[in-house]
């Protein structure tokens, strides 16, 4: 049995054995919470997307770093459907890699979906064409969105100046750059970059995105493939800063030993080549696998700042629903939409229209 009722732009649902907070792009990935999990290069295997999956948000795999070839991505899908049999994604940064082996291993696997990143779209999408699984695009404005649709993407997600990682070129930030980004397209948009809690789903739903990424927040829970130095340092991390501005490629990382060094490097014009030398793999790799926090690249976001404490992918998922529910009833009833007796009990969802 399914009851709802109206509020504004939004519905409130409460639906017997199934708890559900439903957007447009809740209903095109398959899940249940509007809540995607970053690819994180390295640190986003099988157990952590299948535990974001299982928890009803959409959990992925990353390529980089994990799933390199067309065996590693195969026996990572494996593992991951003997983990959960909710869909989950495959993210891909594309830039000049040649994909095409792996993306004829996603169709062979039926993955429910997959993420581009970092790259023209438009020749992965065309391989997908068909298959039925959905694409999902992450962009950085309303000019790649725009494009991303042109190129048959089903999702479109943002990603603002706040956000860990490699960003777009451009200071947008995610609180002017999801409005923009969902006046220009007409499929869903999710929303990435310093959102970190339910506060911050809250807050993209009322921008008018339908879902949020997260990443950061995803490298402090215990089913990520990340040392424990590496979780820890990210708790409460109030300084990040952007490296790589100077070869075209910005990413916002934690302030340590050696991103100050980098930027030392940057500041004297040292060569794209060196430059280049020193954010290899290894230098990521140090932190992610060796937990050396001074002396890696140690990618995070601005949302380092909101987390508290390490919890399961399960408990954080369950957490940030909560929380974004009881930012939905305070918004409600400043909008003068709450009537008494109504509430967002736990076993509701709303939905957005």
């Amino acid at each position: 049995m399914t009851t709802q009722t109206k509020r504004g732009n939004y519905f409130d649902i409460q639906q017997s054995g199934q708890d559900r907070l439903e957007t447009r792009a809740t209903r095109v990935l398959g899940i249940r919470y509007p809540i995607i999990q970053g690819g994180l290069a390295r640190i986003a295997r099988a157990e952590l997307a299948a535990a974001v999956s299982n928890a009803g948000g959409l959990g992925q795999i990353a390529m980089a770093g994990v799933a390199t070839t067309p065996e590693l991505l195969r026996a990572e899908i494996h593992k991951a459907k003997a983990l959960t049999s909710a869909p989950f994604a495959i993210n891909f940064p594309i830039g000049h890699l040649k994909i095409d082996a792996l993306l004829d291993v996603v169709m062979e696997e039926k993955v429910a979906a997959v993420s581009l990143t970092r790259g023209n779209p438009k020749p992965a999408i065309a391989r997908l064409a068909g298959s039925g699984i959905r694409v999902l695009v992450l962009v950085s404005g309303p000019e790649q969105a725009m494009k991303a649709e042109q190129a048959g993407a089903d999702v479109v997600a943002t990603v603002g100046y706040e956000g860990g990682g490699h960003l777009g070129r451009t200071d947008l930030t995610t609180f002017v750059g999801v409005p923009l980004v969902v006046d220009a397209v007409s499929i869903p948009v999710v929303a990435g970059g310093g959102i970190a809690d339910g506060r911050g789903l809250a807050a993209a739903l009322a921008l008018g995105a339908d879902g949020v990424e997260v990443g950061t927040r995803f490298i402090a829970v215990r089913e990520a493939f990340a040392h424990e130095n590496y979780k820890n340092a990210l708790l409460r991390a109030a300084e990040t800063v952007i490296v790589k501005r100077s070869i075209g490629q910005p990413g916002r990382a934690l302030v340590n030993e050696w991103s100050r060094g980098f930027l030392e490097a940057e500041a004297k014009g040292t060569s794209r080549d060196v430059l280049l030398g020193m954010v290899g793999a290894e230098a990521n790799e140090r932190g992610v696998f060796h937990g050396d926090i001074e002396g890696s690249l140690l990618w995070a976001g601005q949302a380092a700042a909101l987390i508290g404490d390490i919890p399961t992918a399960a408990e954080f998922i369950a957490r940030m629903v909560s929380e974004a529910r009881s930012s939905a009833e305070r918004l409600a009833r400043l909008a003068g939409a709450y009537r008494a007796g109504v509430s967002l009990s736990p076993a509701a969802s709303v939905k957005v229209v």
